[in-house]
């Protein structure tokens, strides 16, 4: 079998972390890194091959080309990248990787980077005109605003300066849909991006890992994806963030209890790993405790993690990088990330002391 050429696509900030994770299947090789793209080669069929946790979704690389520039007069070109995929091997690939055999009909999503004289829905009929007649199914226009019919095949099409690349998706849906989200909350976490803090944070079998604002569990079901040998523990000042945690994780090694994260009740250097995307006020505001003293946050966070222990935390600043700083505890990694709009800090801190 030939190495089939993947796509991973991911929230900007965590190609590494996609790369990474590709690395660990010793028949994987990754070939580039761009801007939210991770390129690679496989020879392990299956479902692996589209299951990075830290990826938004997995395509299989249909075509590429030169950008076709910021005119509208371009647009043509992309009608030739589409008839340039070799839709049969590419339909072959799909189902070997765990993708539907059948295809009913396509929908494309494009993004490019740069000014254009032309918008996404042009590129997107662009190319979906010409796959939707060469495979003799239907094409809808995501310019409708409405949902594509299942069972259509997904395909990406992107700009980015340089390259135009057509991709396949393999998965009926996204990859950053889990089957888990049974629930969502207000401020809900990206699940890549928490599968990549979880990641960041060396989870081992048996050490005690705290999130003390778990919302609908999101961090807390990625550790335990990872590895599901820790001891997990949550907790929420919402009553219905702990039912939606509860409900999402369903029969996963998850405990979760309400509490205030200024008061929690556990003993001192009781977690030896904190995962937390801590309320600050953007999408979800910070109460009890919090509310009067956000400081109060910082305190209980340095007594409750065990000497030598990992804190990986989202925040929204360098200020907020500054106050971990100050309460004692060590910067080992800073990276930036953009999700939904925003461009927070994945920063990993450890506790002075020996484990």
């Amino acid at each position: 079998m030939t190495a089939a050429r993947l796509v991973a696509r991911c929230v900007r900030g965590l190609e590494q972390a996609v790369a990474a994770e590709i690395l660990q299947s010793e028949l994987s090789t990754v070939t580039r890194l761009g801007h939210r793209e991770v390129h690679f080669h496989t020879l392990r069929a299956g479902p692996w091959a589209v299951g990075p946790a830290t990826a938004d979704d997995v395509f299989l690389l249909a075509a590429r080309g030169p950008d076709i520039g910021p005119g509208r007069e371009g647009l043509p070109g992309l009608a030739e990248l589409a008839g340039e995929a070799d839709l049969d091997d590419l339909l072959r690939s799909r189902r070997r990787y765990g993708g539907a055999g059948a295809v009913t009909g396509v929908e494309v999503s494009a993004s490019f980077l740069g000014g254009r004289n032309f918008n996404r829905h042009d590129a997107e009929d662009a190319v979906g005109r010409v796959l939707a007649h060469r495979l003799g199914v239907g094409y809808h226009s995501r310019r409708t605003g409405l949902a594509p019919p299942g069972g259509h095949t997904g395909w990406r099409l992107t700009l980015d300066g340089t390259r135009a690349t057509l991709m396949l998706r393999i998965t009926d849906r996204p990859l950053h849909r889990r089957a888990y989200k049974r629930r969502s909350l207000a401020g809900t976490l990206h699940p890549p991006v928490a599968a990549a803090m979880a990641r960041m944070a060396d989870l081992r079998p048996g050490l005690t890992v705290l999130d003390p604002c778990c919302g609908a569990g999101t961090l807390l079901i990625e550790a335990a994806s990872h590895q599901p040998e820790a001891l997990l523990r949550g907790f929420d000042l919402s009553p219905d963030a702990v039912r939606a945690t509860r409900e999402n994780a369903g029969a996963l090694p998850v405990t979760v209890g309400r509490a205030d994260a200024g008061r929690l009740p556990l003993p001192d250097g009781g977690a030896d790993r904190v995962l937390c995307n801590p309320p600050w006020g953007g999408q979800v505001t910070a109460g009890g405790l919090l509310a009067s003293s956000p400081e109060r946050w910082w305190a209980e966070l340095r007594r409750v993690l065990a000497p030598g222990g990992t804190a990986v935390l989202l925040l929204p600043g360098a200020a907020d990088i500054a106050a971990g700083i100050r309460w004692g505890l060590v910067p080992a990694h800073v990276q930036r990330v953009r999700v939904s709009g925003a461009q927070p800090f994945i920063a990993r801190f450890t506790a002075p002391g020996r484990p």
